[in-house]
């Protein structure tokens, strides 16, 4: 039987009916739910200015679409049984692409090429106001500011134009175009293009929570960015699609803005664009050994004959644990992908773009439950043709999420050169160290406070810091090292200490005389 969510004031009379009766009821149900939907869509739209009514038009259209697949949705949405692992040939080694080399005419190649970063998200959960893209993350450079200077650093070396696409959401929309006027004598052509906009549900009525179109005031919480899987849509929508298509542009290579690791790879490009079977690939995902920390990432599966990607969020409860096993589940997706053009013209205008839908739970400022549709930019590989894994070097994969992930990369593992990051080959074994901040840290400020300066850590293997705990000029750090500041203690690390295998706890304070 059909799993309908009943919104609050209808009866579940379904236990009391027969299997056919039952059904019936839930569908007059569906379509009683997606009139009022419908309604309620058409009063938000009235509210709309004249400049604003024809892309409101399209996101709220876009909504009701997303809305009525979520109520046809029937429990998980993979059967689990059918899932395999891929065959081999679908997931090809990095190092069989890198060995192919790179054809003289690279220039030409990499002009076909269209960079796109998802630059969609907010810097709250580091403690920052405005765009994440906008945070210092090395010498003073934003991630904006990395990306630019990877291109510009292409264009230059290889004489091409290769253009920057941001996708924006409302949230940082109007704060990265004000930052953008700073490269305009940047050999580097940056294009942005808004994501939908799509309105928040109540999670018992199932209504939309806005009341007209605008989000400031008691509409700020109304409205959500849906997901990066509404890059199809949205990029199609915003006419750069075909603005790039008339160019002779042939491909995209998407990569969130957040992940450093994810630069402009010519060895892919070049099998893209010259595979060696002479069949194109229309979509390659990247993807990259899991270790105990990547264990919730997405994996590629073969499901019903093609590639598929499977989140954890998808994975029935009994199977949880297998799906996170390291042994059955080898690999995860980084988010770094390379799809053609033309194929995304063609199945969005089939509208032949099938992504799972993935229901987000929220609580308001205000204590109202909500619920939030989104889909995944990975999930439509299955609509593609020809569609392939790569799996890369872990280097590839450099999310900074947290400020654990930017004391990292400040630190001298890494150097910096035309704005990519690479492994300090001062440092012995390529794995990165495991670095666990407390809550003391979680904001970008106090992280800043407490470091004097970023410590040596090309010797680190593990470090662990919990409470008050401030580090003093030129530390250093090698091995595990773990220093615990209880409660009401705080820890000073004093300058040029170096601390080697050690765990240090207490009380720890050096004071000025």
């Amino acid at each position: 039987m059909l799993s309908l969510r009943y919104p609050a004031g209808y009866p579940d009379l379904s236990k009391a009916m027969s299997q056919d009766g039952a059904s019936q009821f839930q569908e007059v149900i569906r379509q009683e739910l997606e009139l009022s939907v419908k309604k309620e869509l058409e009063k938000i739209l009235t509210t709309a200015s004249s400049h604003e009514f024809e892309h409101t038009k399209k996101d709220l259209d876009g909504f009701r679409k997303l809305f009525h697949r979520f109520l046809q949705e029937k429990g998980p949405s993979v059967d689990w049984g059918k899932i395999q692992r891929p065959p081999e040939d679908s997931i090809q080694p990095y190092e069989k692409i890198k060995a192919r080399g790179l054809p003289d005419n690279i220039s030409s190649v990499l002009n076909k090429l269209v960079v796109v970063k998802l630059n969609g998200g907010l810097g709250t959960s580091m403690g920052c106001k405005g765009p994440k893209s906008l945070i210092g993350v090395r010498n003073e450079n934003t991630f904006l500011d990395l990306t630019v200077q990877q291109i510009e650093h292409l264009n230059k070396t290889y004489n091409t134009d290769v253009p920057l696409v941001l996708m924006n959401s409302f949230n940082t929309d109007e704060d990265t175009k004000k930052i953008l006027q700073k490269y305009n004598h940047c050999r580097v052509k940056i294009y942005t293009f808004n994501q939908s906009r799509y309105p928040r549900i109540n999670k018992e009525s199932l209504l939309p929570v806005a009341k007209d179109v605008s989000y400031s005031g008691e509409n700020t919480e109304a409205w959500y960015p849906p997901g990066h899987g509404d890059i199809y849509a949205s990029f199609y929508n915003s006419g750069l699609l075909d603005t790039f298509i008339g160019e002779g542009k042939e491909y995209i290579f998407v990569s969130n803005i957040d992940n450093l690791g994810a630069t402009v790879d010519l060895y892919i490009l070049n099998h893209l664009m010259n595979p060696p079977n002479g069949k194109r690939c229309e979509f390659v995902m990247e993807v990259t050994n899991k270790t105990r920390a990547d264990v919730k990432g997405g994996t590629l599966t073969q499901y019903e004959g093609k590639l598929r990607l499977v989140e954890i969020a998808q994975v029935p409860k009994a199977h949880v644990d297998e799906f996170k096993s390291v042994s059955k589940f080898k690999i995860f997706n980084t988010n770094n992908l390379w799809i053609s053009l033309a194929a995304v013209k063609r199945l969005q205008e089939q509208n032949a773009i099938d992504m799972e839908i993935i229901v987000n739970a929220k609580t308001l400022d205000g204590g109202l439950n909500v619920i939030q549709l989104e889909t995944a930019v990975g999930a439509a590989i299955k609509s593609f043709e020809n569609s392939l894994g790569i799996n890369v070097p872990r280097s590839r994969f450099l999310p900074v999420k947290t400020t654990s992930d930017l004391l990292l990369v400040m630190s001298n593992l890494y150097s910096l050169n035309a704005g990519s990051l690479t492994m300090s080959e001062k440092r012995e074994f390529p794995t990165v160290p495991l670095v666990k901040l407390g809550s003391s840290f979680t904001k970008v400020q106090d992280y800043l406070r407490r470091f004097e300066s970023i410590p040596d850590m090309l010797e680190l293997d593990h470090l662990t810091v919990s409470g008050d705990v401030t580090f003093g000029k030129n530390v250093s750090l090698k091995g595990t090292v773990i220093i615990i500041a209880n409660h009401g203690d705080r820890i000073d690390i004093p300058p040029g200490a170096v601390l080697e295998n050690k765990i240090v706890s207490g009380n720890l304070r050096i004071l000025d005389h």
